[in-house]
């Protein structure tokens, strides 16, 4: 064990202990904590123009691989701090829960509170200039790696009337996963969905490395940002609603549009930030907004006599929503700022919604009668499939009718330890029943391709067998309009549910719709990270005695330069049934020995976009897609 004394204690001095444990301060190393460094910086010019003090921000992605943001706002101090005997802007960039965000007067509303932010990517860079132009002078101040490496000096002046700041920094590549680069379309999305939430702001992007170009100015807010989100649906209405307004120090700002699909997107934010798992300001909205439609709806006697009531899951149905609200000091969980916590913002957003919805309402008759008719209808669906809910809610769902011999149904009855494999085919069906460890893995097979449903409502998908096998298997009910109350997450009999599908154009095809399938109906599936892709091998390289499996063709040359002269065989796998049950197990499902991919949703907006155009009626979008991706196609001949 070896001597524990003062020996053994390590004290990690400034910036050492972001570098040495990066995971605890950003998504991690891979693409995630590569983005968040851009993103950091980016905010911090997000929050100058949430002040009032910045109207345009330029994002750069520069040759080199490196980025740059550059705000017009007031700029960083660079005055020396006293008690610290250094340029402010020195202590912002080395030193952790160092900020102007802490006190209030600075900034009345920020998405950066806990001080970290510019510091952490100063640490995880190989490089970082930065640039003030403040008092008609223009300091620039250079750092390596979290370290001063050059100190602030005067280098001109700034230009008549030019203030702002600029960040120019280049990754790690020491720190970060290799061959990481920042994507355009990722970048793009965060600035774009920026200007929404900040109506007016302008934010022009340019990427060098491929002559890129674009400017998002965007005055209308959330309401374009709703409208944006339902993007290639069959609108109720043309013009998408706005509900703003403020109670105490929290500002509520909602922009919403209803669609005639089954589809409903609600997407929140705090200061700016997105908070991809809700919180109170979520919670307020949709209390608000069930509270004021049954209200008018009572009121204007919109209610028929023997029709069923429309539940708040029917009234959300077709409702695209963003929810933004700002606030001085918001509370989150975790520096992830995934979920609000404030309750002010509760209040706020459940006042604004309600009064400003009823005003709406009584504004836009005809609207409301559109709105409730269309629940209504969505309420006469429920009970007509009720039936079918009862169906998926049983506890053995090998009782069922619907499963005769398809679900080979694992021994435990622990979700956290249980696997499901959705199989394509039969055949693989058969190898895998025959190779898993019947203990934890389950084994569902699909008969063909299942049904589109992006291009289907909740009626049509439970007529589907193969839809309904899935959902009853899994036991925890499915959603009809993207809300929870007919989805109980706690129900699901499995943690781990694994798509397994051949490695062709047909599996990735099934692959697909089973993707569909899961972010359309069963979303919280995917956000609780109970999705899986399995990886099985495309081929067996058998070199003398030695076999090896591998993945993709890349890798196979790479084998192939190794081998050199040496005699050598290779067996293609162009679907699952082809592997006898001991292959299979060894390659794609013993958990020693496999690869999995968990399937994530990083942003709603991307992943809608994306279904939408690969899976829904319009073909252009389609078709497109197809002709920008099409050098990437790998095909069997």
């Amino acid at each position: 064990m070896g001597n524990y004394d003062a020996s053994s204690i390590k004290v990690l001095k400034g910036l050492e202990g972001v570098r040495k444990r990066p995971a605890m301060y950003i998504a991690g190393t891979g693409t995630d904590g590569f983005h968040q460094l851009l993103t950091e910086i980016l905010d911090n010019s997000v929050d100058e123009a949430l002040a009032g003090y910045a109207d345009t921000i330029k994002v750069t992605l520069h040759r080199d691989g490196s980025a740059s943001v550059e705000d017009n706002g007031r700029g960083i101090p660079v005055d020396v701090m006293a008690g610290e005997g250094k340029p402010a802007v020195e202590v912002i960039y080395t030193e952790l829960h160092a900020g102007g965000k802490f006190e209030e007067g600075a900034y009345k509303v920020s998405g950066g509170l806990h001080g970290v932010g510019a510091s952490v990517v100063n640490a995880l860079t190989d490089w970082m200039v930065v640039e003030v132009w403040r008092g008609g002078k223009h300091y620039r101040i250079e750092f390596a790696r979290g370290e001063v490496k050059k100190p602030l000096e005067v280098v001109g002046k700034a230009p008549k009337g030019k203030t702002g700041t600029r960040v120019h920094f280049m990754p790690d590549a020491t720190i970060f996963e290799e061959g990481l680069e920042f994507d355009y379309r990722r970048v793009r999305r965060r600035v774009r969905e920026v200007s929404y939430l900040a109506g007016g702001l302008r934010i022009e992007l340019s990427d060098e490395r491929s002559g890129k170009q674009e400017v998002f100015h965007d005055k209308g807010g959330v309401a374009s940002f709703a409208r944006a989100l339902a993007e290639g649906e069959d609108l109720l209405y043309d013009k998408p609603g706005r509900l703003s307004g403020q109670v105490d120090e929290v500002e509520v700002d909602v922009g919403f549009i209803h669609t005639k699909g089954y589809t409903t997107q609600l997407l929140s934010y705090a200061n700016m930030i997105p908070t991809r798992d809700g919180g109170v300001h979520l919670s307020g909205f949709r209390g608000a907004y069930t509270r004021a439609m049954n209200q008018y709806a009572k009121k204007a006697g919109l209610q028929k006599n023997g029709q069923p009531k429309p539940s708040g899951d029917d009234l959300l149905e077709g409702l695209f929503a963003v929810i933004s609200v700002k606030i001085p000091q918001p509370q989150f969980e975790g520096q992830t700022k995934g979920k609000l916590l404030n309750p002010e913002a509760e209040r706020a957003v459940s006042s604004v919604v309600y009064e400003k919805l009823m005003d709406f309402l009584e504004s836009n008759p005809r609207i409301a009668k559109t709105i409730y008719d269309k629940a209504q209808r969505a309420a006469q669906a429920r009970e007509a499939a009720r039936k079918a809910r009862e169906l998926v809610r049983r506890q053995n769902p090998l009782e069922s009718d619907d499963l005769p011999g398809k679900l080979a149904d694992c021994q435990t009855e622990e979700p956290d330890e249980a696997e499901l494999f959705i199989v394509e085919g039969d055949s693989a069906g058969g190898s895998a029943k025959q190779g898993r460890d019947r203990r934890f893995q389950a084994i569902l097979p699909l008969r063909g391709k299942i049904l589109n449903v992006e291009k289907a409502n909740l009626q049509k998908a439970l007529k589907n067998n193969e839809v309904r096998a899935m959902i009853a298997a899994i036991g925890a009910g499915i959603q009809g309009t993207g809300d929870e109350a007919h989805f109980d997450i706690d129900s699901v009999r499995y943690h781990k549910i694994i798509l397994m599908t051949d490695a062709d154009v047909d599996g990735s095809h099934i692959r697909t719709l089973l993707l569909t399938f899961f972010y359309r109906f069963m979303r919280p599936i995917i956000d609780h990270g109970y999705l899986y892709i399995a990886q099985p091998p495309l081929y067996k390289l058998k070199v003398g005695r030695r076999s090896e499996y591998i993945f993709d063709d890349e890798a196979l040359k790479a084998a192939l330069k190794k081998v050199g002269d040496k005699k050598y065989e290779i067996q293609r796998f162009k679907g699952l049934g082809e592997m006898n049950p001991e292959q299979l197990w060894e390659t794609t499902m013993n958990p020693e020995t496999r690869v999995l991919k968990q399937v994530t949703v990083e942003d709603a907006l991307y992943a809608s976009e994306i279904f939408e155009d690969l899976m829904g009626a319009d073909v252009q979008p389609r078709r497109e897609f197809i002709e920008e991706n099409a050098r990437f196609a790998e095909l069997d001949v």
